[in-house]
């Protein structure tokens, strides 16, 4: 069966079940989100798999996001151009941004160190009052059914396990570096719940392909901080195209050429290397809207399918955390998937569906935890 028959096989269900009010809803929704692919003719995916996913589990889309609202850009926007933002201004801006605290630091440090014991870790988290707070309150929160049972910072590192503790030091360190609140149309809710959401979809990318879980994670994590830096830094220019996409009903990456020839995945890649996170983690952010082909251009020819690399399950993942509309925005929309990094994952659809579950949950989750 073609991707094209199982497209229509699946939009035929929302049809047949007209009388049902909800599958209508979830079909036109998911018809949103896959707008702009649709207007071009192009066929993603994951669209009748989230289709399937909406309609046949009655507690998805629940977690994780507010209710979103149909919505398209407003046609009486002023058409007005955003103001150019030069490389280099962007670069000084980027060089100047302070290190991250050292206490994280310390505290993901013995994280990722097999020898460290769970005391040693629980130390070093506890040496930051807030990074204490939210793993407590992360390990009572209800996606893990520790609801109240954990009460020291020691007993959360014992029961969650490091992994999933470096991952949550991680969110909380990053969501306290950049603040975009002075951005006209720029929402730093929505923007960590996409974040988190591709960082959970790529952990379980990586934990089925056995890639390292939590650089994955960190990846995912941070795929989009290149536009949160535009947001907080360049508040009015940024601001002007958001409203230009919007109004245009086009993807903000698709037309943030208009603002600077460096785009929001070059200066990403640009911070976490400031940051002095590993090169594997600025190299996915680099390509997460187009992942490289894994041999240099003129190499040899390879005998045998390559494998998938890290920008590839990012590059998937942020289609993942789109798709499933855990941003909550009006404007949200899926980006154009490339067919070859896709191939190169090798997925196979009941192999996304419980990742489609673990990735609502887990905003919902990690969500709670950072307070937003």
């Amino acid at each position: 069966m073609n991707l094209n028959t199982t497209i229509d096989r699946a939009a035929a269900v929302p049809r047949a079940a007209s009388a049902a009010p909800a599958s209508e809803a979830a079909g036109d929704r998911v018809g949103h989100l896959f707008r702009a692919l649709t207007r071009a003719g192009l066929v993603h995916p994951l669209q009748p798999l989230v289709l399937q996913y909406r309609l046949t589990d009655p507690a998805s889309g629940r977690a994780g996001r507010p209710e979103p609202k149909l919505g398209r850009g407003d046609p009486h926007a002023p058409d007005t151009p955003s103001p150019r933002i030069e490389p280099a201004q962007l670069l000084q801006r980027i060089q100047a941004l302070p290190a991250l605290p050292r206490a994280a630091m310390e505290a993901l440090a013995a994280l990722r160190d097999d020898n460290s014991s769970p005391e040693q870790c629980a130390h070093r988290i506890g040496q930051d009052q807030a990074l204490a707070a939210r793993t407590l309150r992360l390990a009572n929160s209800a996606f893990y059914g520790l609801a109240g049972r954990v009460g020291s910072v020691r007993d959360a590192v014992t029961m969650l396990g490091r992994r999933t503790l470096c991952s949550t030091v991680t969110a909380a360190v990053v969501c306290e570096q950049i603040h975009a609140e002075r951005c006209e149309g720029f929402d730093f809710a929505e923007f960590w719940r996409h974040a988190a959401g591709t960082a959970i979809a790529a952990r379980s990318l990586a934990r089925m392909l056995r890639l390292d879980e939590e650089t994955a994670f960190t990846a995912g994590l941070l795929h989009d901080i290149g536009r949160l830096a535009l947001a907080a830094y360049f508040p009015e220019q940024f601001g002007s195209l958001l409203r230009s996409a919007h109004a245009d009903d086009q993807p903000v990456h698709c037309v943030e050429e208009r603002l600077s020839d460096l785009g929001h995945a070059e200066l990403g890649a640009l911070v976490i290397t400031q940051w002095r996170l590993p090169p594997a983690v600025a190299a996915a952010v680099r390509y997460h809207h187009k992942p490289p082909l894994p041999t240099p251009a003129g190499g040899p020819r390879p005998t045998r399918p390559a494998p998938p690399d890290l920008a590839d399950v990012v590059h998937a993942a942020d289609a993942i955390a789109h798709a499933l509309d855990l941003s909550g925005s009006a404007f949200e929309s899926v980006p154009e998937i490339d067919l070859a990094s896709w191939g190169r994952l090798g997925i196979k659809p009941a192999q996304l569906l419980p990742i489609f579950r673990e990735t609502e949950e887990g905003v919902a989750a990690l969500s709670e935890a950072l307070g937003l």
